[in-house]
């Protein structure tokens, strides 16, 4: 079997729950297939670059696919057919990279340093 990253972008319309559970589908759909998920990662609804299908934001997804040919084909054939996808992209690997990636890591440093930063708690004058 073959390693893949993919990415999904879901329209803006659809709450995060209905995101994670395109996830779950696209994860059973490779299960049925004799492939296996590794990592998946919800980045969260981020704004596009320019406008996909009149959309200007969309749900972001990263999946860590360890699955054969065929199973990752029909994956992309079910995502095509889906209204809920604007754009998909799969990329073969040498090897599944399983950190964190760098949009959510980001994300993490940039709360921790919020939390971090020290707070002006001044009591009003009475």
């Amino acid at each position: 079997m073959a390693f893949y990253e993919h990415v999904v972008i879901a329209r803006q319309d659809i709450s995060p729950q209905q995101a994670e559970a395109l996830n779950e589908q696209l994860k059973a759909l490779l299960e049925e297939n004799g492939g296996h998920i590794a990592k998946i990662e919800y980045w969260g609804l981020r704004n596009l670059t320019y406008r996909i299908k009149k959309n200007r934001k969309g749900h972001y997804s990263l999946l860590a696919i360890d699955a054969p040919a065929a199973a990752v084909k029909e994956m992309e054939r079910q995502l095509l057919i889906n209204e809920d996808v604007l754009r998909f992209m799969t990329i073969r690997v040498e090897e599944l990279d399983l950190e964190l990636s760098p949009v959510l890591a980001r994300r993490d440093r940039e709360r921790g340093e919020r939390s971090e930063r020290p707070r002006d708690d001044f009591a009003p004058a009475a």
